[in-house]
Order: C-alpha cells, then structure tokens, then sequence
C-alpha cells in the first residue's frame, strides 16, 4: 500500500532510475469545493450519472432487482472497461511526504480549508507538522499517509484557481495512484467524499503499522534488473529461509526498479544475493514493514469493518485499480479490491504501460514529489507529466 521511500543513496547514484525509488474529490455534499461538474462516460445514463456525481444514490428497477447479486455487480463494474484515456490524474505514494509541503496551499481557501478540515478528523494539526516537522514525525506510517492525502487534494485546489485549471480538471478522464495514492484518486472521482476518504486513511496507516510491529519485517528495493530477475533472486533466498521469512515483490514500479518485501531474515538473504544476480544496488526502505505482503494480513480485517460501514459510490471516470490493473465501477467491488490492496503486489508498472498504451496524451502528478513523473519517463521518454505540488 505505501510507495518505496526516497532514499540518499538513490540520488547520488548517476542512474536513470535513482530519482524512481518511491517517496507512494470526491463530494460531501454538494457544497464541497471539491465538487466539480461530472465527466460524461459512455455506457452511463445522464440521468444515472448525475445523481451518482451528487451523491445520491441510484434506485434499481424492479427488473434490475430480479438480477443476482453477482450479475448485477458485473454489470456494473464493466462500465468502464473500455475507457480510453486522454487526461489522467496522478497521486503520489507514501514516501513523497516532505518538510513544508502544504505551505503553498495555504494561498488558496479551498486548499487551507482542506487541512481545518483534516484537523478535526485527525485530533492533531497536520499542517504544522507538514510544514514545520519533524521529518521523523511526519515519515510515520500512521501520518505521511493522511498528511499526502490531504496534500494531494489541497493540490488540486491549487490548480483549480491557475489560469485555465478549472477546465484541466473537467478535461480528466482517468485517475491512479500510487497504493496510497488511489485512495486520493477515489476521492477525486467522487468515490467518497474527502472527510470519508481521510478517515480510511487515517484507519488504513494506523492498521498497517500494527500489522508490522506484531512481525519483523522489512522492504528493500532492488535497482538495476527486470521483474523476472528480481523474482529469480526471491525465488533463491526463499530456499534458505523459513517460511514465515519468505520474501516476494511487492511493487511492480517500472523497468529497473521493484521492491522486495518479507521477513526480515529473507531480505538480508535478498541484500546478500542481489549482486550475484547482476542488481546495480538495493536500497533497504525506511518503512515499517513488509507492505503488500501477507504480512499485512491483520490489517485487512480492519480495512474490511471500516469500508463496510463508509459510502462508496461509482465512480464519475476510471479509477484504475493498484491490485489488477483495472478500472472498477461498482461500490462492493472497489470495497473489496481496497481490502485486498494491503496484501497484492502493486501494479504500477502494469498501469502506467497500459495508460500509455491506451494513447493517454497529458498527465498530472497532484502532491508532493515528481517520483510519478519520473516512473513514467523510465517507461517512455516522450511521456507528458506535469507535477503540480501544494
């Protein structure tokens, strides 16, 4: 769930890859600054969408109600299955948390806004410690990920008051992010509302850091070598390791850059084989533990109880999903691919290749950091990635 963490040493490597080691609006009411006119989509009624772009919920013939339940949920969650993107927000991982982010936001009232907002939820001033630190505080689990979050949003309200804004926003047609970061491109596309969204946050930091203190693990992230490598070297430390230190990837970032999580003693066998398999480096990552792991398991029972009981609605444009790859409309569906995503491996390669692929033509990294940015240049050179900070 969290991006690889920036590291030192990743910078002063003279790589292509050294700046892609990982740092990884949704409606209220109708009042929220937030809210933004609905993108049409192909497949969906006007009446249909309007509704869901305000919040309502939709009521279902009686014929629809005869379906099954599982039909039905097909029937939704392929709406958007042949989307073809032109404009995509991007947001940012944990990782890309810095000192004085947030500050530029406090120009804007929407943004400023944002962070009262957070305030009341989160029982602690984050944007004092967004601005003003410490860094080891603000690089906890429990607060880079409502602090990026928040952040990335107040982004967003950034570029709304910029000379033409308002309609790149309206021009969006796809939205991803990066683990934590499709919680934001959720609320972007009105999926939650921004208080819901943050509070899942706030649980989902809070569940994955406990997750990780009950076992010892780690993340490392192995620079230099393809996927196929990188799965040979796990596959070699894992004959010498028990099986509750079994190591695996765990984020599919892009071309020459994948992290390896597991059991303590696996990555150290990881970190010792590495050079015997060609790794240009390995970069052990600051985070609490093995994130996207079965390690995590603890976690998703929490993030079960507090999406059951949180308003998903379907999505205004495709959100593409961190666990598949995949667009998903219906609101069970994304409950359940959100629960899941604490323990998948992270497709981020899989989804910028298959954006760009789809002919993609403008993008824009909302947050902190230009990590997103650069993972897409490693893919393709010619790529347009604008970064857009608070």
């Amino acid at each position: 769930m969290h991006s690889l963490l920036h590291h030192p040493a990743i910078l002063r490597t003279p790589t292509p890859v050294h700046s892609l080691v990982l740092r990884t609006m949704a409606t209220a009411a109708c009042s929220s600054s937030l809210l933004h006119p609905s993108v049409s989509l192909r497949n969906l009624s006007s009446s249909r969408n309007a509704a869901s772009s305000l919040g309502f919920s939709v009521t279902r013939s009686r014929v629809s109600m005869s379906l099954s339940t599982e039909s039905q949920s097909a029937i939704n969650d392929s709406l958007f299955a042949h989307y073809k993107p032109s404009s995509a927000f991007l947001f940012p991982g944990q990782g890309a948390q810095a000192i004085g982010m947030g500050q530029e936001a406090q120009s804007v009232a929407a943004a400023a806004d944002l962070y009262n907002k957070a305030n009341h939820i989160l029982g602690y001033d984050l944007l004092d410690i967004c601005v003003n630190g410490p860094k080891e505080k603000l690089d906890s689990t429990v607060i880079s990920q409502p602090a990026i979050y928040v952040t990335s949003l107040a982004a967003v309200e950034l570029l709304r008051v910029r000379e033409g804004g308002e309609q790149i926003i309206n021009s969006v047609d796809v939205t991803c992010g990066l683990s934590l970061g499709e919680y934001t491109a959720l609320a972007f596309a009105g999926a939650f509302s921004f208080e819901d969204g943050l509070k899942l946050v706030k649980l989902r930091g809070e569940a994955m850091q406990a997750a990780a203190d009950a076992a010892k693990s780690a993340m490392v992230s192995i620079i230099g070598l393809d996927s196929e490598r990188v799965q040979e070297l796990c596959d070699s430390a894992n004959q010498e390791v028990d099986e509750t230190d079994k190591v695996q990837i765990a984020n599919y970032l892009c071309p020459g850059n994948y992290a390896v999580s597991g059991g303590l003693k696996g990555i150290k066998v990881v970190e010792a084989k590495a050079k015997s398999f060609k790794a240009r480096m390995t970069v052990r990552l600051a985070v609490a533990g093995a994130f996207h792991t079965s390690f995590m398991e603890p976690a998703v029972s929490r993030l079960e109880a507090a999406l059951a009981e949180t308003e998903i609605r379907s999505p205004r444009i495709p959100v593409i999903s961190n666990v598949d790859g995949q667009p998903h409309a219906d609101p069970d569906t994304i409950k359940k691919i959100l629960a899941r995503q604490v323990t998948s491996p992270v497709q981020w390669e899989t989804t910028v290749k298959t954006l760009l692929a789809k002919g993609l033509k403008s993008s824009y990294e909302l947050g902190p950091g230009k990590v997103i940015a650069g993972i897409f240049k490693r893919v393709d050179k010619t790529a347009s990635v604008e970064n857009i900070s608070a």
